[in-house]
């Protein structure tokens, strides 16, 4: 069936493109076009508009991606039947298809090597939004990156740090980069200078500090540590004696014990960097409530860098990260990442700047806290007679193993049972005397039955320990 439809472009809408879509929906909405209803061919239309046929057929695509229009081969395009919830409306939903897709395979064997988040909706957003960055990108699919087109990914990122003590802060003094450990290298790539540099770590430290250390041709050089994080009177002898330029450091969740650095040691630490003139890169990648105390941008804002990403909030998938360097000092930042990779891929931006923006997202994460909540607290019960560390909203625990049993041995007998887990000695330097103790991450992928039956077997292997300890 044919239509009686004459269009006229909507005003105000630019570029051509949008116009059309604007105007086809207007038709649809005022029931000049009726579902059925068979829309000109493209080259007709685009004369009737006195404009190209690639911009039609562009407007066609979004419609007909969106369900607006549908289009079969041979017949043309017509207007749909109107769907109660189109994609763009649907209601987020839990999604437990990677769940059951792990187990399946096989569901015995369960890695607590690394957080797994809970599927409460966030996998059925960013779906949701890549159809609508996929029908209609902002930042296009034919220009190289840019500055101004990942604006409103900064702005979002900007507001996405709404309440974290960081000082003074705009848009521009983000640069945003490929995951927290790439935001790791363009910070030190930006700091380190001279043929063999210094970086300070604490003595238990997340493993990616060090491997960007020595990528970069870096000494790295451990600083003791008690309850509170890192020693000030040692990493001030340390500073002395190795002249380091830099200390890395995870303040508000230490990786793997999940500890905290007051405020108290947390000035101190500012102003040791300050009397040797050291900076401070501080890894903020697992935090998942507020702050507990101010950041080292804050407490020294000119020596203070910050990293942090969504992989453990949102989802590790996108690989969307953000460095922030100390006031004043953006643009050196800015060139490493530009001169590294140009920028982040624009449907990356585009759909990371829709969903940080998202009136959904702040439940959502809030959400994945209490899913990965309630697997700590299953954990707690089931191993909390044992020297165990841990936090409500933070997604892994420390295991300080009981006599007869060594680190090493005990990951070997916990894989042998279908557990993985991670050895101290995976966070201390090559060098160093790694204490008997463990790091056991959140699997919430898997059911809360299949994680507790991975517990209580770890629970049976700490209960029977080797008649002999193994050297």
């Amino acid at each position: 069936m044919g239509t009686i439809w004459q269009p006229k472009l909507v005003e105000g809408q630019n570029p051509k493109y949008k116009a059309v879509v604007a105007t086809i929906r207007t038709g649809i909405e005022v029931g000049t076009l009726q579902t059925g209803d068979k829309l000109p061919p493209v080259r007709e239309l685009a004369w009737q508009l006195k404009i190209t046929p690639g911009t039609v057929a562009r407007a066609y695509t979004i419609l007909t991606g969106e369900g607006v229009l549908l289009a079969e081969v041979g017949r043309g395009t017509y207007v749909a039947e109107p769907r109660a919830a189109r994609v763009q409306d649907a209601p987020i939903e839990i999604d437990v298809i990677p769940h059951k897709a792990e187990e399946d395979l096989n569901p015995y064997n369960v890695s607590l090597f690394s957080p797994h988040l809970p599927c409460i909706g966030q996998d059925a957003l960013v779906r949701k939004l890549m159809a609508q960055v996929a029908a209609d990108p902002p930042s296009g699919v034919m220009h190289y990156p840019s500055r101004n087109g990942a604006r409103p990914a900064r702005e979002a990122v900007l507001r996405w740090l709404e309440g974290t003590p960081l000082g003074p802060l705009g848009e521009k003094d983000i640069v945003l980069c490929q995951g927290g450990q790439n935001g790791i290298l363009l910070v030190l790539q930006s700091i380190l200078q001279g043929r063999k540099p210094t970086v300070l770590i604490e003595e238990l430290a997340y493993p990616g500090f060090r491997r960007v250390a020595e990528m970069l041709r870096a000494d790295v050089v451990p600083v003791p540590m008690d309850a509170d994080g890192i020693i000030p009177a040692a990493l001030e002898a340390i500073v002395k004696s190795h002249d380091a330029q830099v200390l890395c450091t995870s303040p508000e969740v230490h990786n793997p014990t999940g500890g905290f650095t007051p405020v108290a040691r947390r000035e101190e630490i500012a102003a040791i960097a300050r009397r040797h003139d050291m900076q401070i890169v501080e890894d903020d990648c697992y935090r998942m409530g507020v702050n507990r105390a101010p950041s080292y941008r804050m407490l020294a804002p000119e020596r203070g860098w910050y990293v942090s990403s969504i992989a453990k909030t949102i989802t590790p998938a996108l690989r969307f990260g953000f460095a922030i360097a100390p006031e004043g000092n953006w643009s050196i930042l800015r060139r490493t990442a530009e001169h590294s990779f140009f920028g982040l891929a624009t449907p990356v931006t585009d759909l990371c700047a829709l969903l940080l923006n998202h009136p959904q997202i702040d439940e959502l994460t809030e959400e994945t806290r209490k899913g990965f909540n309630k697997y700590v607290q299953s954990a707690v019960n089931i191993l909390g007679g044992y020297d165990l560390s841990w936090r409500a909203d933070v997604p892994f625990l420390w295991l300080r193993l009981p006599l007869g049993w060594r680190a090493g041995a005990f990951c070997q007998a916990a894989e042998a049972v279908g557990v993985q887990i991670r050895s101290a000695e995976e966070f201390v330097c090559r060098d160093a005397r790694a204490p008997h103790a463990v790091r056991m991450a959140v699997n919430a992928g898997v059911s809360i039955k299949s994680f507790e039956d991975a517990i209580n077997r770890l629970c049976q292997l700490l209960d029977n320990p080797p008649e002999q300890i193994s050297v």
